[in-house]
């Protein structure tokens, strides 16, 4: 009896080492299935070296360490923790001073919103290497040019300190919490044009030009924090919604020597942004966007920065809107680099410093991706572009004349570039659906490879007893004939004879892409779980998505979501109809954008999905920020049916299937009041659903176990309602 009990378990046990391991929610959340990358790399200006913030983690301590970009050694250690007590807590990011003999450190960070922070700041002298405290609680501190001052923000105002006799200059004094700020974006400006600093400095350090916030009319927003006290506490601050009042912003000048500060005059404007702010090449000229509200009429102005007096060089106006970007580049004779979607795709054009178009450099019905710099010795653009199709990315050259373009990339799936000062080398970091990134040395010239850095291979070993399917891309054909990207992940057992329940993933935001041949992600991670447990996963990327062109992109301007459902639902119908899909059994997930995307599907498309989940949706649009949906809807005064036939929230009497709802209460991007008011029309619609609300929790809905409790919710979710 006990030898036959041995056999059997001796037979169980040489059966499980050969199966396939299954993944689980926690070893994603644990990090176990994390890539190894370089971070915090920065390229030097004067010398062609870079430097990366590196842990020894047996001695807890951090150093800044100098490389030679063309053999990788390690040239010194700029700074270690290990010599200074007082950042025994570390450092949580560092800049350099122009002539690269300061470097500025913050450590003791507190987030504000998605971008924004407060630190303390500490200078350190790399010749005495002396260490000094500087400025606590502040943000955006910012060397000026010839490194002797620093402009910084604090409390709504902005200052200037001087390095060398530690004096402080209060440049302006009428900062107000919820009224007025002065060199920092409001909360929709850093969420949507995507920058916190609002001032620069002059490339002569004389002068600091900076965007003034008048945001006491925006309406307010409150959120209650719950944390572990007694009483609930109140976070307010001013959100824009749209159709409400924005901040009235203004440019203004200070002059460092004589501590006056002059106001720009744009009285030729109205209800407007001032989208990017950028000292040019000339120390009397400051460059800034000046975008109506509508977004689809933009002005690159110069302003004297003598005089006050601004001038209109460039126009660029789109039916639908323009993308502000950060490509704007000024060359040594203050001709500049500007990118645009003005021939329909995006690409790279030349102006003369006076806003005459001088050449387009890039030409072709494919996208430009990234913009990486000029080289003034060869006068040669990089670049990143979907030239070779528009699930991947390849790093080209180009000279400014828009002839000679070598595509330096050789790898088949995404490349991107990290450039020497010199433009000598760069450092390709390449993944695909079946490489975690990897990390090389490339010459500029042909784009040889000259060593490797960093590579993933203890993952790729590691990964290998869970033998995952591959993700397969294709084309899908919807039946009114729409070309779009997907990809599908099938059970690594599939079986064509069998019916496989269905679960679609998508985002579907304007000029966002999920079908893309680069590494799994932790969302990617769960799918290959959910497909290890019998399930195929799908996305498909609709139109209002990005690298197709323009035209793919904005037709779906004053009608956020409706070519998009349309497009998922006319997606499912196509994969339901494959021989091995049970059409009666298909699901769809989304967050943010997606999840939006997911309530509109279940309840729009009630005959074609069989549960959605939800999560942090906008419900209705009229719920969301000014920039980001006038952008894309105009007003709600102006669309009123646009808004309110495109917001699920005004389509809750049609849900049949499973619904699950997830958001996080202290969400200042998407609020919670989007789903709370979800909730109660699908009460009063008596639809039965389930929902789940995590306290204290932004956007990202994470801290401590919450994904992991998250991520198991949604899994038993799928495979009770699935």
């Amino acid at each position: 009896m006990k030898s036959i009990q041995l056999m059997v378990l001796f037979v169980a046990s040489l059966f499980s080492a050969t199966a396939q391991q299954k993944i689980t929610v926690e070893e994603i959340y644990r990090g176990e299935f994390r890539t190894k990358g370089m971070d915090a790399l920065q390229s030097m200006k004067n010398t062609n070296q870079y430097t990366v913030l590196n842990t020894d983690r047996t001695s807890r301590s951090q150093q800044i360490d100098l490389y030679d970009f063309a053999t990788l050694k390690k040239v010194a250690t700029l700074l270690d923790t290990k010599s200074h007590t007082d950042l025994a807590d570390g450092i949580d990011s560092y800049t350099f001073s122009n002539d690269e003999k300061q470097i500025l450190i913050a450590n003791n960070t507190s987030p504000i919103f998605r971008h924004s922070f407060t630190a303390t700041y500490y200078l350190y002298n790399l010749a005495t290497k002396e260490l000094t405290k500087v400025l606590e609680n502040v943000q955006e501190p910012t060397f000026s040019p010839d490194g002797t001052k620093i402009g910084y923000a604090k409390e709504n105002d902005l200052f200037i300190y001087d390095i060398a006799s530690k004096a402080i200059t209060q440049v302006t004094t009428d900062g107000k919490k919820n009224e007025i700020i002065n060199g920092i974006t409001d909360w929709v400006y850093e969420e949507e044009f995507a920058f916190v600093r609002a001032f620069d400095w002059s490339s002569d350090s004389k002068k600091l030009a900076f965007i003034r916030f008048d945001e006491s009319k925006v309406p307010q927003f409150s959120m209650d924090m719950y944390q572990k006290d007694l009483y609930p506490t109140s976070q307010t601050f001013k959100y824009p919604k749209a159709g409400e009042k924005n901040a009235v912003v203004s440019l203004h000048l200070f002059d460092v020597t004589s501590k006056v500060a002059k106001t720009v005059n744009l009285s030729n404007y109205n209800d407007f942004y001032i989208a990017r702010l950028k000292w040019t090449n000339d120390a009397n000229i400051v460059s800034a966007q000046i975008l109506n509200r509508h977004q689809d009429n933009l002005d690159l102005i110069f302003v004297d920065a003598t005089t006050a007096v601004a001038k209109v060089v460039l126009n660029e106006k789109d039916k639908a809107y323009v993308d502000v970007t950060d490509n704007l580049t000024f060359l040594k004779d203050n001709s500049f680099i500007w990118t645009s979607e003005k021939d329909g795709f995006n690409h790279i054009y030349l102006y003369d410093k006076n806003g005459k178009l001088k050449n387009q450099v890039t030409k072709g019905k494919w996208e430009v991706t990234s913009y990486y710099g000029f080289d003034e010795k060869t006068k040669t653009v990089f670049y990143q572009s979907v030239e070779n199709g528009s699930t991947v990315r390849d790093v080209y050259k180009i000279s400014l004349d828009g002839k000679k373009k070598v595509k330096l990339s050789s790898q088949v799936g995404t490349n991107g570039a990290t450039f020497s000062p010199d433009f000598t080398y760069y450092i390709n970091t390449y993944s695909s659906v079946t490489t975690p990134p990897t990390y090389t040395l490339n010459s500029s010239k042909d784009g040889k490879q000259a060593q490797e850095i960093v590579n993933n291979t203890p993952l790729v070993e590691k990964i290998k007893k869970y033998d995952l399917p591959t993700k397969e891309f294709f084309e899908l054909t919807t039946e009114k004939g729409h070309k779009l990207n997907a990809w599908m992940i099938k059970p690594k057992d599939f079986d064509s004879t069998k019916k496989y329940p269905v679960f679609m993933y998508q985002y579907s935001g304007p000029g966002s892409q999920e079908v893309a041949n680069n590494w799994l992600d932790t969302n990617d991670m769960w799918f290959m779980m959910l497909s290890q447990q019998g399930y195929i996963i799908a996305c498909v990327d609709g139109r209002g998505t990005g690298y197709k062109g323009a035209a793919f992109k904005k037709c779906t301007q004053k009608e956020l979501g409706k070519y998009e459902v349309e497009d998922q639902i006319d997606a499912a119908k196509v994969i339901g109809n494959y021989s091995y899909v049970d059409k009666t059994r298909i699901g769809i997930f989304g967050w943010s954008y997606g999840g939006f995307m997911s309530s509109n599907c279940l309840f729009k498309g009630a005959d074609v999905f069989k549960m959605a989940i939800a999560v942090a949706p906008v419900t209705n649009w009229r719920f969301y920020d000014s920039i980001y949906t006038e952008r894309y809807m105009t007003t709600p005064q102006e669309n009123a049916s646009g808004y309110d036939d495109n917001s699920p929230i005004n389509h809750v009497s049609k849900l049949k299937g499973n619904f699950l709802l997830i958001h996080g209460t202290a969400d200042d991007n998407v609020h919670v009041q989007n789903s709370m008011q979800m909730i109660e029309a699908l009460v009063q619609a008596n639809k039965q659903f389930d929902w789940a609300i995590y306290p204290d929790k932004n956007h990202g809905i994470y801290g401590g176990k919450t994904r992991i409790q998250l991520y198991n919710k949604m899994t038993n979710y799928i495979k009770e309602k699935l």
